[in-house]
């Protein structure tokens, strides 16, 4: 261990003292000619004025996109002149204590290919393809139209894939190597979690700071589709609403529920998640809390026998920025938990991550991690590594 810390050290060190800055710059700040902090501090984590370029369908108030489209003569047709297109690399050197108990060179981590846009007014699209995520291609993951302010009922409706956590806190958008693991929690053999899946989503806010999100989902992943084309592996349909409220300036609180049931002829399994969430917001500092329980009463599909399985947990984030939107390096703390009659499912963790900007698309990183049950008892975790997007 002492020679490991030494190693990684050493690595971190020359990364930050040789590594050299990129020069380019993502889809949308290359579009819009602006610098990737006006939407975010640092990337991937969205500022409120990031948070509200995205919602509303990837286009800027004060920067119209009709001059962003190619005039062939055809009122009925929109072209885009130019695609908006960017990639994200991720690299790591990994020291994992435990049952692995080795130095890794875990890079690409992965290699992101990411595009989105309007398409035309009130009309967006997003989607990113994994050409490669941990030595796999693994291929689309968020891919949705999203259409602004339907028949102006200041409705949005987003139809596709997506994490069916988006409305909560965005795993995307972390920080940390380290993941949300409750939202990944997926008890037996069922499908249904709150990450990806395929479905609709609407989304309403009002003047008072209250949002409101409904999703209709399939309710089991995003895998390939069967022989006869469909996605959905039932009949039913899962569904998850969300309210949220702001307070003041820095204070938001929220709740969710998502009920659901699963099909595995003659087999049936029922699904009911709840959840409160906040989040206390400040130019220095971020302060994030979920707490979540889910209930599934026959997750194994036994015929006869019901065997209810209960499953509750949730994480705590801290992110520090020392000169607010304009530092050149943050610190995070984030502290994850899951307790479960499934006994795999168990996890905490405490999480220490270090992040430096080489520039504002290029941050070095180093994190450390505690694990400390289930099958991860008494493991740590030393990671050093680099996010780029450009």
């Amino acid at each position: 261990m002492k020679r490991a810390y030494l190693f990684l050290a050493v690595m971190g060190l020359a990364a930050i003292l040789f590594v050299q800055p990129a020069e380019a710059i993502p889809a949308f700040a290359r579009k819009h000619k602006l610098s990737c902090k006006t939407c975010h501090a640092p990337f991937p984590r969205l500022k409120p004025y990031g948070e509200e370029f995205a919602g509303n369908g990837f286009v800027l108030p004060d920067d119209p996109a009709p001059r962003y489209y190619t005039d062939v003569g055809d009122d009925e047709l929109t072209l885009i002149r130019d695609i908006p297109w960017a990639f994200r690399l991720e690299g790591f050197v990994t020291y994992n204590e435990g049952d692995s108990s080795k130095l890794d060179f875990t890079s690409p981590y992965l290699l992101k290919f990411m595009s989105g846009g309007e398409l035309f007014p009130n009309v967006s699209y997003y989607f990113y393809f994994f050409m490669n995520e941990r030595g796999d291609v693994a291929g689309l993951e968020d891919a949705f139209i999203m259409f602004n302010d339907v028949m102006g009922t200041g409705i949005d409706v987003t139809l596709g894939q997506f994490q069916v956590s988006d409305p909560l806190f965005k795993r995307e958008l972390r920080l940390t190597y380290e993941d949300y693991w409750i939202y990944k929690a997926r008890t037996g053999e069922s499908e249904s979690s709150l990450t990806y899946d395929r479905g609709i989503m609407f989304s309403y806010g009002t003047e008072a700071g209250t949002d409101i999100v409904f999703e209709i989902l399939n309710g089991n992943g995003i895998d390939p589709a069967d022989e006869y084309h469909n996605y959905d592996t039932d009949k039913n349909k899962n569904y998850m609403l969300r309210i949220s409220q702001g307070i003041g300036e820095h204070f938001r609180v929220g709740a969710f529920g998502y009920t659901g049931t699963e099909d595995q002829d003659p087999f049936e399994n029922e699904i009911t998640m709840a959840g409160i969430d906040a989040s206390l917001s400040f130019d220095n500092f971020e302060l994030n809390v979920q707490y979540l329980t889910r209930a599934d009463s026959n997750p194994n599909f036994f015929l006869g026998v019901e065997h209810d399985t209960d499953t509750k947990g949730g994480f705590a984030e801290l992110i520090y920025l020392p000169q607010g939107h304009d530092s050149k390096w943050y610190m995070v703390g984030l502290y994850n938990w899951v307790d479960s009659d499934q006994d795999d499912l168990d996890y905490r963790s405490v999480t220490l991550h270090y992040g430096y900007m080489l520039r504002r698309n290029f941050r070095l990183t180093a994190e450390v991690s505690h694990l400390s049950d289930g099958p991860y008892e008494d493991h740590a975790r030393l990671v050093l590594g680099f996010i780029a997007a450009f």
